[in-house]
């Protein structure tokens, strides 16, 4: 088995959980600082995964893993469209407005 490449998969997927639970706490500077965290793993992924293949039993681990981070990734961006619509508000000089 190839866990050197899964434990990069579940590191992946537990930074994008912790992200999840700064953006539900609004911890916005905590949600980019795990991204940053993020960025590296994935990087060192890449590096890792070159010439490496995974079984076919480490490939549907690895999917479910991937649909895992995709669901936390939806929910970061969903939680974060609030605030980057003030965010470009603040940007464009204009005062937010109730509606």
């Amino acid at each position: 088995m190839n866990s050197s490449l899964l434990s990069y998969y579940e590191a992946i997927e537990k930074a994008s959980a912790d992200m999840l639970d700064a953006a539900r706490a609004g911890n916005w500077d905590h949600v980019i600082k795990l991204e940053g965290a993020c960025v590296l793993l994935i990087s060192q992924l890449k590096n890792a995964a070159r010439g490496n293949n995974l079984s076919s039993e480490e490939s549907q681990l690895k999917s479910r893993i991937m649909k895992r981070i995709l669901v936390n990734d939806a929910e970061i961006r969903h939680l974060a469209e609030p605030w980057l619509e003030d965010l470009d508000h603040m940007m464009a000089g204009k005062p937010k407005t109730l509606h």
